[in-house]
C-alpha cells in the first residue's frame, strides 16, 4: 500500500496535538498510523454516554471528525493550506455500553480542494457501531 501522508508524525505527536482540547477531554487516543489509515480509541464512560448509558451518537461523531481531520492534516502542506470540516454524516448501527471503541479512517477521495474520508467505529467485539463519511475542505492561506 502506498503511503498517503506528507508528514510523518509519531503517535505521541498526534496525541500531544490533542492536549487540552475536546479530544483530550473525551479520552480519545491515537493508537496506530498505517500507510493509508489511522486508528484511534475512545472510552465508553461517563464522558461519552447519553442518559441511557449508551455511547452518545455525538461522541461517535466527534471521534469520526477527529480522526478524519487529523488524516487530512497529514496529507497537506500546512504552509500552503489548512483543513476544515465541511460535512459529516454518521449512521449509528449498534450500541456500545462499556469498554473502548476503535475508529479507523481511510481515504475515499484526496483532491486539491477537498478530501472525503470513510470512518468506521467498532466495539471491542469487532462489531460495527457507526459508519461515517467526512468531507474536509482544503483552504489556501492566501484567501
Amino acid at each position: 500500500m502506498e503511503k498517503i501522508w506528507l508528514s510523518d508524525p509519531s503517535i505521541d505527536v498526534l496525541n500531544h496535538w490533542s492536549k487540552n482540547t475536546l479530544v483530550d477531554h473525551l479520552g480519545i487516543e491515537f493508537t496506530e498510523i498505517g500507510p493509508d489509515y489511522i486508528k484511534a480509541t475512545m472510552p465508553v464512560d461517563s464522558r461519552t454516554v447519553q442518559p441511557m448509558r449508551l455511547l452518545h451518537g455525538g461522541a461517535s461523531v466527534v471521534l469520526a471528525e477527529t480522526i478524519g481531520s487529523t488524516a487530512s492534516t497529514l496529507c497537506v502542506d500546512l504552509n500552503e493550506v489548512f483543513c476544515v470540516g465541511a460535512s459529516i454524516n454518521a449512521n449509528h448501527l449498534r450500541s456500545a455500553k462499556t469498554g473502548l471503541v476503535t475508529a479507523i479512517v481511510k481515504p475515499i477521495h484526496l483532491g486539491r480542494s477537498s478530501h472525503v474520508w470513510d470512518i468506521e467505529i467498532f466495539r471491542e467485539d469487532q462489531k460495527i457501531v457507526c459508519k461515517s463519511r467526512l468531507t474536509m475542505a482544503i483552504v489556501s492561506h492566501k484567501r
